[in-house]
């Protein structure tokens, strides 16, 4: 295969979801490790492509933020098993926030098998949820603010209600987690009202699929080592797990 075909199916690849990581396409080319990342570089050079630790994201995917439409058919199947996996983190009678984001959605209906439970929310999707349950042991408080494209509501009002409340568990989305830039949102707003959120909670875990890593945003949220627990899905490659592994609390791989 001739350069040229190469890094054009690496541009479709990372058009088509985002980003790609260097060994996902090393697998799909059949190449090398450098050669990958020498087709990566030339991409970038042209202003095609976002150069970040492990692989290329979309050129200016670190400000653009996809709605909750786009991403809520993307690793579906990773997504109900961090879900689980998050849920099971959970004990009965707890207070748990939960920020916004496809991710998060899962998770929510995830914890309705949880007993007793009171979930802060500043997303509008993980509201409608739980404010769907039947249940009557259920107390869902909802944050106001400002709407994002990921229906997060954010801004002062957003982070004025949060700085109010204290919660056992915050259970995270992000855009994207890097060993250097930590968990990060391309939303300037959303970042600071995710740090609330952070602020608010005894323990903090983050929930994104593996897909995420190496993907940077904007605006970092927290770094590596000021998060308890990241759950992912067993598609982590190993270089990425040890780099959690030695920087969070913990870390759990959801089959």
């Amino acid at each position: 295969m001739l350069a040229r075909q190469r890094q054009e199916l690496i541009l479709d690849a990372v058009r088509t979801t985002g980003g790609a990581r260097v060994s996902e396409l090393v697998e799909r080319l059949g190449v090398s490790d450098m050669t990958v990342r020498r087709d990566i570089e030339v991409l970038a050079t042209r202003g095609l492509v976002t150069r970040v630790h492990g692989g290329a994201t979309a050129a200016g995917s670190s400000v653009d933020e996809p709605g909750f439409a786009a991403k809520s058919g993307l690793h579906t199947a990773a997504k109900q098993a961090i879900a689980a996996a998050a849920a099971a983190l959970i004990e009965p009678g707890a207070s748990v926030a939960l920020s916004a984001g496809t991710t998060t959605h899962a998770v929510a209906s995830a914890l309705l098998t949880v007993p007793r439970l009171t979930v802060v929310t500043n997303s509008l999707r993980v509201a409608e949820v739980l404010h769907e349950s039947p249940r009557d042991d259920l107390t869902v408080v909802l944050t106001g603010g400002e709407r994002t494209p990921s229906d997060a509501l954010v801004g002062p009002v957003a982070v004025a209600a949060l700085r109010q409340l204290h919660v056992d568990w915050l259970l995270m989305g992000v855009h994207g987690m890097d060993a250097e830039a930590g968990f990060t949102t391309p939303n300037l707003v959303e970042a600071e009202t995710n740090r609330a959120l952070v602020a608010s909670a005894r323990r903090v875990a983050v929930v994104a699929d593996n897909s995420k890593w190496g993907v940077v945003g904007l605006s970092t949220i927290a770094t590596l080592d000021e998060v308890d627990v990241v759950v992912t899905d067993a598609g982590l490659d190993e270089e990425a797990r040890k780099i959690l592994e030695s920087s969070c609390g913990r870390l759990v791989l959801a089959s």
